[in-house]
């Protein structure tokens, strides 16, 4: 089925964002359901004195993993945009600010110490090898009479996932929101699961989404959700993985993923709710109270006092959150920050039970950690000047062809192609003509939007000599109207108020052709 606009967020995704991470968190001296699973780190600061007493040690949750890897190979010694280093050397990942500028808000005191861990909502990254064989998955609810569809944002709606390698020994993190995150490296792709799940013999998952592992690792106007985080990235971007946690390096080398909770992020009234590189946020930002936007990079500044930080994974963290920071991906409840490491990693602050001086040093570096507002330029992680590419992140295609597309004339059939991020048609003798005008297709992300009055190009590629016409209408009247464009042609015209789309896409003759687009602002 089609979902309307926004439905997708609300019906979906809205399970995902309120269990994501520290969600429904009970916190006990020794156990706890949260996002990353206690280290002691994370215990409630009225019961940490009780909790010294016992020493309570509480070892960090261990899961299979599939990864052909050694452990002893350095992530920083293998190439941008693959599994051990994944996105390309100008994603934000790997990329450092210059100079930052540093906002003043204070991510605040909550229910539980800021943590540092894997566990029930991080997730595992598991390595497909070009022997695995396909696997489908499916929906919640399928039986052998009645298949169910996976949501899928970027296709608008649910469907069927088949995937050509699934590894073996493939174990969802074991919270409610049962991340996974899977790397085909002969497609190059990371796909991202929301709570998936192994039951009656088949595999099935609430929702699916893909990127490129060579790619930014955020979403991008067009292609906006691409993972099971709240920002629409793979839950595994920019966790601490295994293999980098005993490299020999004094930081790791890219930024950290971290959550915060509700009295840390913003609200989406006052300011906004997500900002670049964030595509989306979750739905119930409305109740936060904080000023932090999910995408904000947050770092501590260079003067930061680590000489009494005796614990090295701890120290590691700290250079890292000067070099690169970390940036926010998703919420959690009743943590100041959770910074999150692979499942399976063997990672644990706390090895020997409570230590009070760990949860206080953490306590130090959240009451150090600043927003960045501004920074004067990036170096990419091979130590080259990125600040056009980074820039150029920031004014990416808002065009989607994701449907609902309906068959106008002639006998052929179109479908959307998520991979290809265009709309194939089947042969079929003579042209056949497909309309959307849903709007579905135009950017959701704030951020990307062209203001009115912008100049804005269309670009059409297609094969098989499928061409692409736009509509764009403003309260009700036709501002804008192109002819037929085929490959290579281009369209230049002033963005009105209120936009809406109209596409309409025809086949090529005989053989099989496909079309897609893409709508730049104009510098």
């Amino acid at each position: 089925m089609t979902f309307p606009p926004n439905a997708l967020i609300l019906r979906v995704l809205a399970p995902l964002f309120c269990t994501a991470l520290t969600a429904c968190y009970v916190a006990t001296p020794a156990t706890g359901a949260h996002g990353a699973v206690s280290t002691g780190s994370n215990l409630p600061l009225q019961e940490a004195a009780s909790a010294i007493e016992t020493s309570v040690h509480v070892a960090t949750v261990a899961h299979s993993s599939a990864a052909r890897t050694s452990a002893a190979t350095s992530g920083g010694q293998a190439p941008f945009g693959s599994y051990l280093r994944p996105y390309a050397a100008t994603s934000l990942w790997n990329a450092r600010p210059v100079n930052p500028t540093f906002g003043t808000f204070v991510i605040p005191r909550s229910s539980y110490f800021p943590t540092v861990a894997s566990g029930a909502y991080s997730t595992g990254v598991f390595l497909a090898s070009t022997t695995d064989k396909p696997m489908t998955i499916v929906g919640p609810g399928s039986t052998d009479a009645h298949t169910v569809g996976v949501a899928d944002p970027d296709n608008g709606g649910n469907r069927v996932i088949t995937l050509p390698r699934w590894p073996a020994g493939v174990l969802p993190a074991s919270g409610t929101d049962g991340h996974a995150d899977i790397v085909d490296p002969v497609t190059q792709t990371i796909h991202s699961f929301w709570q998936l799940k192994q039951k009656d013999g088949r595999w099935t998952a609430a929702l699916y989404s893909w990127s490129k592992l060579s790619g930014n690792g955020w979403g991008d106007p067009a292609h906006y959700y691409q993972g099971a985080r709240a920002v629409g990235i793979p839950a595994s971007a920019g966790l601490i993985r295994k293999h980098e946690i005993k490299d020999g390096l004094a930081a790791y080398p890219h930024a950290l993923a971290m959550s915060l909770t509700k009295n840390g992020l913003a609200n989406g009234v006052s300011s906004p709710a997500y900002i670049f590189p964030a595509t989306s946020a979750d739905n119930t930002a409305a109740a936060n109270t904080g000023a932090i936007p999910q995408g904000a990079l947050l770092m501590l500044p260079r003067n930061f006092d680590s000489s009494e930080i005796t614990n090295p994974d701890l120290k590691k963290i700290v250079e890292t959150l000067k070099l690169y920071g970390a940036y926010v991906v998703d919420y959690n409840t009743g943590t100041p920050f959770v910074i999150y490491v692979e499942n399976d990693a063997g990672f644990n602050l706390m090895p020997t039970g409570w230590d009070g001086r760990v949860a206080s040093q953490l306590d130090e570096i959240r009451a150090s950690l600043r927003q960045v507002t501004a920074v004067q330029g990036w170096i990419d992680g091979n130590g080259n000047t990125a600040n056009a590419a980074i820039k150029a992140q920031q004014n990416m295609n808002i065009l989607s062809m994701r449907g609902p597309w309906s068959r106008q004339s002639g006998a052929g059939t179109a479908a959307y192609d998520s991979a290809g991020q265009r709309l194939v048609f089947e042969p079929a003798s003579g042209k056949t003509v497909y309309v959307n005008a849903s709007n579905a297709g135009l950017t959701r992300v704030t951020w990307a939007k062209p203001p009115e009055g912008a100049q804005v190009e269309l670009s059409v590629s297609a094969t098989g000599g499928a061409t692409l016409r736009l509509q764009v209408s403003s309260n009700g009247a036709v501002t804008e109207a192109t002819k037929d464009l085929g490959n290579g042609q281009s369209r230049r015209f002033v963005w009105p108020a209120d936009a809406k789309l109209t596409l309409t896409a025809t086949s090529g003759a005989g053989g099989a052709s496909s079309v897609k687009a893409s709508l730049t602002k104009l510098p």
